[in-house]
């Protein structure tokens, strides 16, 4: 039960960054965000891939992979975005 509700709460915070995603794609400008701390949280998330089937946790394991897409894009666009 336990990995299924931290594999929910991983879920969520992917579809938490989604609108980030698009907001930033729509504007095609960074103001007032640093990448700092959305690429933190991508190489934890990169961890979580190898941490969570360590401990045959596979929801949190599949949370894991939305939330690490998610923050890729979103780590990827603050940089592109940020040079213009």
């Amino acid at each position: 039960m336990n990995d299924l509700i931290n594999g929910l709460f991983e879920i969520l915070g992917m579809f938490f960054i989604c609108p980030s995603i698009i907001k930033l794609y729509r504007e095609k400008e960074v103001r007032g965000i640093s990448y700092v701390h959305a690429s933190y949280f991508f190489v934890w998330g990169v961890w979580n891939l190898y941490f969570y089937p360590s401990l045959g946790q596979t929801w949190s394991f599949i949370g894991a992979i939305g939330i690490v897409i998610a923050n890729f894009i979103w780590v990827c666009q603050l940089l592109y975005y940020r040079r213009g």
